[in-house]
């Protein structure tokens, strides 16, 4: 499993600057998306941005400015990690949100970005090696002319910002804690992230999640502007989101809570009271007994709840539980037309089987509202990963249409733009047949059709011309007919004519040689067949001597064989023309490939009805079957006029067949 970490973008981005901080003073506060115990949880007190800045800069003895690359926390239970590879070499231009290494921590394997411009000047930990959690693991140079001076003095100085780190922490310790009394539940609290080295506020300009939703590590919350960037900030850890203390559009300092995670979706209306006491707005008339009425009776909480704040959707925001969301999705129900009975507002499960039973009022449809967040004009919406993608791949952003949070491109969009990814199918319809599933992937061929490959590549250096000619097949299908009994095929018929017509036109029957044409004395025609994985062409020789009983005796005992794969070489491979015929699958005109070592090859196709003048017809018309047959010759020793006599002389045979019996 890999998942994503945005160092300075997502909400572990303060844990990332400040681990080594926090790691140095040894000291257990709690930070962004860290379970805790309330009974001992200490207030989330963290150093002012310009410590944060202080930690994360210093200068070399050469004075060359460097910025420190710590190796971050990314579980609550994580001492080190081992970086598993470096996304960019030493030297190589990084920018924000840019993807610069990989690392295995005790959960997951998550790629680390970086947190300002610059180069790359140094790595300290290589591929394979592990450092533990604050550990200074590369050094960037804001200028390139800096690299060799911030390469050269970092080991000397790489330590030289610790102590600034440490002075801010007993300030930030004797801070006085904000806020009331934490409730007796399992929490985690989401501050507001530093995406840059002089944020000292950020604004929340969209929530992807509302009050109650579950998250994930790993999946973005929020959207916060910076000064420098709008950035999706990342959850660190499993929970449900209990309540959110900076609204859309609202701005806090970097530090502040923004938003409570419970680690129980049961916890979430005793964190609705204590997340009003964060953000110093007064709690609701239900909030203020939440703490009693965890130990009141079970019913009573629901009522409560529901209480606390019955427009739990608030910013056009459905509230839900996932498996009520889930429900909802198999059942066909609309959920944002459900009126929910849960806490604040919440749709459960039990509200979506109603809704679906018809036994529960359906809440009225609000009007679809507009995301609340647009791109600046002239800015196009794209998360940091998605851009550094685009960059490498030289895609402009603008020609890319976003699937993501408010139409925001994302790095599957650029992998289906550059063809890593192939795009999603979309779901069929309800009720709509389910799509054919098509094979994928590479079939190595099998000896027959290696075969056949070959011998069609064989081909390429052979100059050919085609010539085609109607046939008139009304005499022909009449004596296929009278014979057709006796077990003679179509196949034998069309062989034994070809052959009668060879024996008037032997060029066709020749082969071409360095030194000249090579006559060959037997005519033995070579009929393509497709059997299950490949095409053979088994022979039926000396097919002017033969009667055409014979010949169709022949015939089905070679096909017998052929579909067997018990042929044997002399069976396959002795022909000297070669007839392949589509006429049975309906095909009205076709062109045959010659094959290497013969002169030319007969494609026939199927026979079609048409309507022709004639003066003895009592309307003065008359239907007939016409077939189209197209030659295939090698030119470099038949030529036009020859394949052009053998098409006539095979038209005389076949409108007077009485000569193949």
């Amino acid at each position: 499993m890999k998942l994503k970490l945005i160092a300075g973008i997502s909400s572990t981005a303060l844990i990332c600057l400040i681990s080594s901080w926090q790691t140095a003073q040894q000291t257990n506060v709690v930070s962004a998306f860290v379970p805790s115990a309330p009974s001992a949880r200490p207030q989330t007190i963290f150093p002012s941005n310009n410590a944060i800045a202080d930690a994360m800069r210093y200068e070399t003895s050469l004075n060359a400015e460097a910025i420190k690359i710590t190796m971050p926390a990314l579980s609550s239970t994580m001492k080190e990690g081992r970086v598993v590879s470096w996304l960019k070499s030493e030297g190589d231009e990084i920018e924000a949100g840019e993807a610069i290494m990989v690392v295995e921590s005790d959960k997951a394997d998550m790629d680390v970005e970086a947190f300002e411009d610059g180069f790359l000047a140094k790595i300290l930990t290589d591929e394979g090696e592990s450092a533990e959690v604050g550990a200074v693991v590369a050094l960037v140079a804001t200028e390139e002319s800096d690299i060799a001076a911030v390469a050269e003095g970092g080991d000397a100085n790489g330590a030289a910002a610790a102590p600034a780190a440490e002075e801010a922490a007993p300030a930030a310790e004797e801070a006085p804690a904000a806020g009331g009394e934490a409730p007796d539940v399992e929490f985690s609290q989401l501050d507001m992230p530093a995406l840059s080295s002089t944020m000292k506020e950020g604004k929340v300009v969209s929530w992807l999640k509302g009050e109650g939703d579950s998250v994930e590590a790993g999946e973005a919350i929020m959207v916060v502007e910076s000064d420098k960037a709008d950035m999706d900030v990342e959850a660190f850890e499993d929970g449900f989101i209990a309540a959110i203390i900076t609204e859309e559009g609202e701005a806090a300092n970097v530090g502040s809570p923004v938003a409570l995670i419970a680690a129980n979706e049961g916890d979430i209306p005793a964190l609705k009271a204590y997340a009003a006491s964060l953000s110093g707005a007064p709690a609701p008339a239900a909030s203020a007994a939440a703490a009693p009425a965890a130990a009141a009776p079970a019913k009573a909480a629901p009522k409560a709840a529901a209480a606390a704040n019955p427009a739990a959707s608030a910013g056009g925001r459905v509230v839900a539980s996932p498996l009520a969301k889930k429900m909802a999705t198999e059942m066909g129900v609309d959920i944002s037309t459900v009126a929910g009975t849960g806490p604040g507002g919440r749709i459960t499960a039990g509200d979506v089987q109603k809704a679906a039973s018809g036994g529960a009022p359906a809440k009225k449809a609000a009007a679809p509202s507009k995301p609340k967040w647009t791109p600046a004009p002239g800015v196009v919406a794209a998360t940091p990963q998605a851009r550094a993608l685009a960059k490498k791949a030289k895609i402009d952003l603008a020609t890319i249409e976003g699937t993501g949070e408010f139409g925001r491109v994302t790095a599957d969009d650029i992998k289906i733009a550059t063809g890593e990814m192939k795009p999603k199918r979309k779901a069929a319809a309800p009720g709509a047949a389910a799509p054919v599933e098509m094979p994928e992937g590479l079939v190595p061929f099998t000896g027959m059709q290696r075969a056949v490959s070959n011998n069609m590549v064989a081909t390429l250096d052979c100059p050919v011309f085609r010539a085609s000619r109607e046939i008139e097949m009304d005499a022909f299908n009449a004596l296929y007919q009278s014979v057709k009994p006796k077990g003679v095929t179509v196949s034998a018929l069309l062989a034994k004519a070809v052959a009668k017509a060879i024996e008037k036109h032997p060029i066709v029957n020749s082969s071409f040689r360095e030194e000249g044409t090579f006559f060959n004395k037997d005519i033995n025609i070579a009929m393509a067949v497709a059997i299950d994985g490949g095409l053979i062409t088994p022979v039926l020789k000396y097919a002017n001597e033969r009667d055409v009983l014979e010949l169709g005796e022949n015939w089905k005992e070679l096909v017998g064989k052929a579909k067997s794969g018990t042929l044997s070489p002399d069976e396959y491979n002795s022909g000297t023309f070669t007839i392949s015929n589509m006429g049975m699958f309906g095909v009205s005109q076709f062109d045959a490939i010659l094959p290497a070592g013969q002169g030319g090859i007969l494609a026939v196709a199927g026979t079609q009805e048409y309507i022709v003048p004639d003066k003895q017809a009592v309307l003065g018309m008359k239907k007939i079957s016409k077939m189209t047959v197209t030659l295939t010759c090698d030119h470099r020793q038949i030529y036009g006029a020859d394949a052009a006599l053998f098409l006539k002389t095979l038209n005389d045979v076949m409108i007077s067949p009485q000569q193949l019996l």
